[in-house]
């Protein structure tokens, strides 16, 4: 896969000042407060930062903690695991692979067949409708 390398000028003018924090400065919202947390809808969630496809909404649950939860993206390529001692916690962030951008954690107290929930931050993604997915 190809990275997207954009200076941070380039990246605040492409990003809502939310979406930077979130992306760039590996920020986090609010529990139950990003757009896609209660979306049931059919559709593929792609990067906000630069539009690589991330998860299919057939792996996608309500995990109750506030975030959209996925049990795993659309391919194991499509984002990177990094180890984030931050916060006096040790946890696995997960990136975009493409862009670098922060999307949030994943946790081993998911309900899928690997046991992984991936809890990711709504201003990190893009949800486009089955039918209107590339």
């Amino acid at each position: 896969m190809d990275k997207l390398n954009l200076t941070e000028e380039e990246w605040r003018n492409r990003l809502s000042p939310e979406q930077y924090h979130v992306l760039r400065e590996g920020g986090t919202e609010r529990a139950f407060t990003g757009k896609y947390n209660s979306n049931k809808a059919d559709g593929v969630y792609y990067c906000a930062g630069c539009g690589a496809e991330l998860f299919d909404s057939g792996e996608k649950y309500d995990s109750g903690s506030g975030w959209p939860s996925f049990t795993a993206p659309v391919d194991i390529d499509a984002v990177d695991e990094l180890r984030d001692s931050s916060h006096g916690m040790i946890r696995t962030e997960v990136r975009c692979a493409k862009c670098e951008g922060h999307l949030g954690h994943v946790f081993p107290d998911g309900p899928g067949v690997g046991g992984l929930r991936y809890c990711m931050n709504s201003a990190s993604l893009d949800f486009k409708p089955r039918d209107e997915a590339e």
